[in-house]
């Protein structure tokens, strides 16, 4: 078997139980199905995450949206076609004037929550997992027979981490770096075009809106996300152009927004990893109203240093790799903000963001995912697939979770056919009822629907099989419906990939 080839090694939970809903506070009325991951390719979870999987830490779940209280669905925005609405641009504004001028807005901010990512409401991971640790499960792959080489799909081709030696880490440039705003009585900026009147800017900008209301209203999620905007010379301002906004050379502030991986070996996550684990206590305790226990910093490193992905590195991928990352926003030489992300094949997907209690009035968790945003359309550049942006779940039952619903255009995951749906559409059937199949299509189903449960892979005593060959083996083996249940939820591409640990 091929040294460097990554494996996805779960191990499946069914769903029964009932758990503290997050969001509604229903102490039992929460279900999803759940996996721990002891390790997985960034396109095994790539695959996961459209089919309404998420993770928090290594564990791996799937609401149970016909039974649980507070449906999620899974939303992505496009990126490439996203044009700030009004409210966004007023928070890329409160922060230039806070790092131009120093003074914090008044107030807190008013309604939108702060996580950009599943927040609290994620479910917690089985107390006791019965696999074996995860050096021992990585040895049984490597000692596999061949056996797995003629059944498995070609993954990834690309070197792991581990081969690829890390460069330094991504640092989004200072805002401040920006060109500099013209001094005063230097006369008029000859780069700029002569002055117009008020009137015919007001209609031109009117023109522009009904222009974009009508381009946004017509997007499909089919149209190729690669395709560049055509450009107009009424174009509206982009949103890059909103955050590195040119501020005066004595700005009283630095912010500087840094990329690491999470990576105890990588020097940046290792320095900062004291300061970053403090932040995120200060936060829980704060505006979670957490016990101090809940936020120690074993509970930090399992929820948001944990992560099943594997650091991998592809010739068309983005230059700083697929994997967890941390988005540090640095402040005057300290960490006041951390935005946790996924760097995978097609998207950049949120998981969490924690900030200083002190700096709320902000509005940190749009302004990072304003810049979560910005930062996708930078990695599309090097590749060109990458072009979403995930914000996790939308729970439109859920009236503070709707927000997300703003960051446009946007679609909602189909539960039935695993196919993206504009938001537009499926707002009215939400509006009726909480669970809703968002095709239209009476005849669609699920593309990767399962066919053939005996070719989903096992791992089982050092050998990988089909579950066929499994059950053979185990005559009288009792475990069918559980692996019927779990290949169904995986589909039977990603079943035919990853390993599903039996003892």
């Amino acid at each position: 078997m091929a040294g460097n080839k990554s494996y996805t090694i779960v191990e499946y939970f069914g769903g029964d139980d009932g758990y503290r809903c997050g969001y509604c506070k229903n102490q039992i009325g929460n279900f999803s199905h759940g996996m721990w991951s002891h390790t997985m390719t960034v396109q095994d979870y790539q695959d996961l995450i459209d089919r309404g999987w998420r993770r928090s830490g290594k564990y791996v779940y799937k609401p149970i949206l016909k039974k649980t209280c507070c449906p999620q669905y899974t939303i992505r925005c496009h990126a490439l076609k996203f044009q700030p609405s009004k409210s966004h641009k007023k928070i890329l504004k409160k922060m230039s004037k806070f790092i131009s001028k120093g003074e914090l807005p008044k107030g807190e901010d008013n309604g939108e929550p702060m996580d950009s990512g599943c927040g609290e409401a994620g479910p917690r991971e089985p107390s006791k997992v019965k696999c074996p640790a995860i050096k021992d499960i990585q040895n049984e792959v490597a000692e596999c027979p061949a056996i797995i080489e003629g059944q498995t799909k070609a993954g990834d081709a690309a070197p792991t981490g581990s081969e690829t030696s890390q460069k330094d880490p991504v640092s989004v440039p200072d805002v401040r770096t920006a060109a500099a705003a013209p001094k005063p009585g230097m006369g008029a900026d000859p780069s700029r075009p002569p002055c117009r009147k008020a009137k015919d800017l007001r209609k031109e900008r009117r023109l522009q809106k009904e222009q974009i209301r009508q381009h946004t209203d017509g997007v499909s999620s089919i149209v190729s996300p690669a395709q560049p905007t055509p450009t107009h010379t009424n174009q509206p301002k982009p949103l890059e152009e909103f955050i590195n906004e040119s501020l005066p050379e004595n700005s009283s502030h630095c912010l500087e927004v840094r990329l690491v991986p999470v990576n105890f070996e990588d020097p940046q996550f290792a320095s900062s990893y004291e300061q970053s684990a403090a932040l995120y206590a200060r936060y829980q305790m704060a505006i979670h109203g957490d016990d101090p226990s809940e936020c120690s910093d074993s509970e930090f490193r399992r929820f948001l240093c944990d992560s099943p992905l594997e650091a991998e590195y592809s010739p068309d991928g983005p230059e700083v790799g697929y994997g967890s990352f941390h988005q540090q926003y640095w402040l005057d030489g300290r960490i006041v903000a951390v935005g946790v992300i996924d760097i995978l094949p097609t998207c950049v997907s949120s998981v969490y963001l924690y900030y200083h209690p002190d700096f709320a009035s902000l509005s940190l968790g749009s302004y990072s995912a304003l810049r979560e945003i910005a930062f996708t359309r930078q990695l599309q550049k090097q590749s060109p697939k990458l072009s979403y942006y995930y914000l996790g779940f939308y729970i439109h039952s859920c009236p503070k979770m709707r927000y997300k619903g703003q960051y446009r255009p946007s679609d909602l995951l189909c539960p039935e056919t695993f196919v993206w749906v504009p938001i537009e559409r499926c707002l009215p059937q939400l509006e009726n009822s909480r669970y809703a199949r968002f095709n239209q299509d009476p005849d669609a189903g699920d593309a990767r629907v399962l066919k053939d449960v005996g070719r989903a892979l096992v791992l089982y005593r050092r050998t990988v099989m089909p579950y066929a060959a499994y059950s053979r083996k185990r005559k009288g083996s009792s475990d069918e419906t559980e692996v019927q249940q779990y290949a169904g939820l995986v589909g039977q591409d990603c079943a035919e990939r990853i390993l599903l640990f039996r003892s």
